[in-house]
């Protein structure tokens, strides 16, 4: 690469290592680990690395170049390399260690310059509901932006996302979003992609309810002596027990991937009673890490395992967002037993699993 070109895609990598950081700092956009961006330049993407934040893209190297061709090559030939996506690595530009994003086959497949992939809260809030589609093409629709617009029936992230998203992506096609799980939206520039992910966002956005007076804190505080849990770091996510709208979606069952991966398969609920508490952790083998890590104390507030990390708190937000903005009477489509197994027993989110408990032993 020539020093013009060579400038040329700097100056492209900056723009974007900046919005990736602008959308992970924003946790109505995404959240910890989750979400990731690429840029494709002269046969290679950058993408995101498995198990990275965002918010660290312009402190941190995270960025993985891999080979389109090869890996496309890949994915159509149904060779499992694909899947991880290590052996696509350009490892002449690049020194990491870390392994690119459990999306990029999702990445790769977009003929755009710039993908953008978040779990943005407003977008989940619609894409949980059973009339999610619906819902979204209309708003969309009323932005002028449903003719490009694509909307993706669960399936799991990475392979089998990517050959779903294959059959509907093309130029005209730069909006996608993924049932129980986030939207896409495409550019051949970054301002482009950016511009059209503000537009969608501001087009889809739900109004968060409002449920008044804080939690008492002092008794939830109380509650959690001696128990294992602790109060959660954000107060805002106390509705999630208080409000008995977000308290129906928190409880309803995982309802998107990552709160699965770092939240567990199910959120426990009791009465503000000491009693309650006691006949909880009696069936819940105290002390122990099959504890749920998300406690809704019913009309009083949230409360959190003590060991949860910091991306687990973060997904504590998430779902307090997202609850937040789901209609009361909203019919809800939460992940299938299946789907979840699929989930916990693939080894690509058990690497971003050891990767979080790691950081937090740091």
């Amino acid at each position: 690469m020539d020093d013009a070109k060579a400038g040329v895609f700097a100056s492209k990598f900056d723009a974007l290592k900046r919005l990736s950081a602008e959308l992970g700092r924003d946790p109505t956009r995404t959240q910890a680990a989750g979400g990731n961006t690429s840029l494709k330049h002269d046969g290679i993407m950058w993408t995101k690395a498995s198990g990275t934040w965002l918010a660290e893209a312009e402190q941190r190297d995270i960025f993985v170049p891999v080979r389109i061709d090869p890996l496309l090559d890949a994915l159509h030939a149904g060779d499992p390399r694909a899947e991880k996506g290590t052996d696509f690595i350009a490892t002449e530009l690049s020194s990491t260690c870390l392994r690119p994003s459990i999306e990029t086959t999702v990445h790769a497949v977009f003929p755009q310059a710039v993908v953008l992939h978040i779990h943005c809260v407003n977008t989940i809030a619609a894409a949980v509901r059973r009339e999610g589609e619906a819902v979204l093409r209309a708003m969309l629709g009323k932005a002028g932006l449903a003719e490009r617009f694509a909307y993706i029936p669960y399936c799991r992230p990475g392979v089998p996302l990517a050959h779903e998203i294959e059959k509907v992506t093309g130029q005209q096609t730069d909006i996608v979003v993924l049932e129980n799980h986030g939207l896409i939206v495409a550019g051949n520039s970054v301002s482009d992609a950016s511009a059209l992910l503000d537009a969608v966002i501001a087009a889809i956005a739900h109004q968060p309810r409002d449920i008044g007076a804080e939690a008492d804190i002092a008794a939830l505080a109380r509650l959690a002596e001696g128990t294992g849990y602790r109060l959660p770091g954000a107060k805002a996510v106390h509705h999630l027990a208080r409000d008995s709208a977000s308290l129906r979606v928190a409880t309803a069952g995982a309802l998107y991937p990552d709160h699965v991966i770092f939240l567990g398969e199910e959120v426990a609920a009791i009465e503000p009673t000491d009693d309650a508490m006691r006949s909880f952790l009696a069936g819940s083998n105290a002390g122990c890490d099959s504890l749920p890590p998300l406690l809704l104390v019913k009309g009083l507030g949230v409360l959190v395992r003590e060991t949860l990390t910091a991306s687990g708190e973060a997904l504590v937000g998430c779902l307090s967002d997202v609850a937040a903005r789901i209609p009361a009477d909203a019919p809800l489509k939460p992940l299938t037993a299946e789907e979840i197994y699929a989930l916990t027993h693939w080894e690509a989110e058990s690497y971003r699993q050891s990767l979080d408990r790691k950081a937090a032993a740091q």
